[in-house]
């Protein structure tokens, strides 16, 4: 099914257009099982890492692998305002349980003791972002290229042998 409605985006006259206008490979907006599930692996293992810029991670990451860019670029979006603080969190906790560091105490949302705890707490950080950032996305990645192949099965005519 979700196979069906990208197929449908992207026989657009518009979207050819815009590939021809600004030379861009069709690689990057191609809609196929490879293409799609490797944009959702690039964007989700940007969008789990906490720093500035992940679209333009994503867009760095362009030249080594070929990947439908606006779903991956829409992945990175995982991590917004809204999701940050409980996915850091997540991060923060799993870095601690990782290295076998305690928690800190009072932990506080304001800049001031972010500054003060900046050094405590960036390692703990990043080491719980590999697993998240590593794992989480490859199991999309293997999820999305299954459900892709099944959905493609279901849709292919039944052949009965008499």
């Amino acid at each position: 099914m979700i196979r069906k409605i990208f197929k449908k985006k992207s026989n657009s006259s518009k979207i050819d257009q815009l590939i021809e206008k600004y030379n861009i490979p069709r690689e990057y907006l191609s809609v196929n099982r490879k293409s799609i599930s490797k944009g959702v692996l690039i964007g989700l293992f940007w969008g789990f890492i906490p720093m500035p810029f992940q679209m333009v991670a994503v867009m760095a990451t362009t030249p080594f692998v070929r990947f439908n860019v606006p779903i991956a670029i829409s992945m990175v979006w995982l991590s917004n305002p809204l999701t940050m603080p409980f996915m850091y969190y997540m991060e923060y906790q799993t870095g601690n349980f990782i290295l076998g560091k305690e928690e800190l105490p009072d932990i506080e949302l304001t800049l001031d003791w972010f500054s003060v705890h900046w050094d405590t707490i960036l390692l703990p950080l990043y080491v719980g972002t590999a697993p998240y950032s590593l794992l989480v996305s490859s199991l999309i990645y293997f999820l999305i290229n299954k459900l892709w192949i099944t959905s493609v099965k279901r849709e292919k005519p039944h052949k009965f042998k008499y």
